[in-house]
């Protein structure tokens, strides 16, 4: 192989590859679709003087038929005249008349046997240009969906990696710690410098929590048979007049001796280290059954 034809080769291979990325699918069924649509106009037209040519082959046959019967008739007329070499020279005309009649039809028989065709042809064209339009839609769907696989893709593969996933998550850490400062803030701000009569109310709900734990250490005790019969109502008068001092059982126990219960805020105090180690001593100084 020269020279010229490897350069001829070479240049051909790029610009088919330059034709090939460059064809975009649906404007190529566009122009092919208006391409066949030209291509049906033109065999249209073909059509149209194909039957224009059949109409004008078969009115010169009628015609000259009409001529051979019109010197027949003439012939006719000079016979009953005594004309008789008139007549001959009319029948002689008449049958040439008749003769190229005959072949005027037989040309207009092959000519409509092959109009005939060409009408079928044009309606098989028609056909398969309507149908190509129906495909046209069904490979233009095709091709979107596989540009939107291919998008996919696309953005799937560039997420793979980790790296926006990571910030992502960064940021949710981030704005999650600017709330809990914000929370924390607020907590001080109130705490310090915030409504006072809300304050209170906070300190009576957690003083709540220490009477709640004294009405059940009554209950405790009345199931226990510890209590007399009117140690309930004891307990309701401390849960009146709890401002005035020393409940009424820590000063009965008082009276017996016994050691008195630690307030509110020495229970609040005590560690869940410290009570355990309490309950292991009250139970080891227990005597043994």
């Amino acid at each position: 192989m020269g020279i010229f034809d490897r350069l001829s080769t070479l240049i051909k291979s790029n610009l088919n590859e330059l034709i090939s990325s460059a064809e975009n699918p649906e404007k190529m069924l566009n122009q092919i679709i208006v391409d066949m649509r030209n291509q049906l106009a033109k065999a249209k037209q073909q059509v149209a003087a194909s039957i224009a040519d059949e109409k004008r082959l078969k009115d010169q046959a009628d015609a000259e038929f009409k001529l051979a019967d019109e010197w027949e008739r003439r012939a006719m007329l000079a016979v009953q005249e005594g004309r008789d070499d008139l007549a001959k020279q009319a029948l002689l005309r008449g049958q040439e008349h008749l003769e190229h009649g005959q072949q005027l039809a037989t040309t207009w028989e092959t000519h409509r046997m092959e109009t005939e065709k060409l009408k079928q042809s044009l309606r098989d064209l028609n056909e398969k240009i309507e149908e190509a339009k129906r495909k046209k839609n069904l490979l233009l769907a095709r091709q979107r969906r596989a540009e939107a696989q291919a998008r996919i893709s696309q953005t799937m593969s560039g997420l793979s990696d980790n790296s926006a996933f990571d910030a992502f998550n960064r940021m949710e850490e981030k704005i999650t710690a600017n709330e809990r400062q914000l929370q924390a803030a607020q907590e001080i701000d109130e705490e310090f410098s915030g409504d006072r009569l809300a304050g209170e109310f906070k300190q009576l709900e957690r003083s709540s929590g220490g009477a709640n734990a004294d009405l059940q250490l009554q209950q405790l005790k009345q199931r226990m048979g510890m209590l007399a019969s009117g140690a309930p109502a004891a307990s309701r008068q401390l849960g009146a007049g709890a401002s005035a001092g020393a409940s009424a059982p820590a000063a009965a126990q008082l009276a017996a001796g016994s050691p008195a219960a630690p307030n509110n805020a020495d229970t609040a105090r005590t560690g869940e280290a410290e009570l355990l180690a309490e309950f292991e001593r009250l139970e080891s100084d227990k005597p043994s059954a």
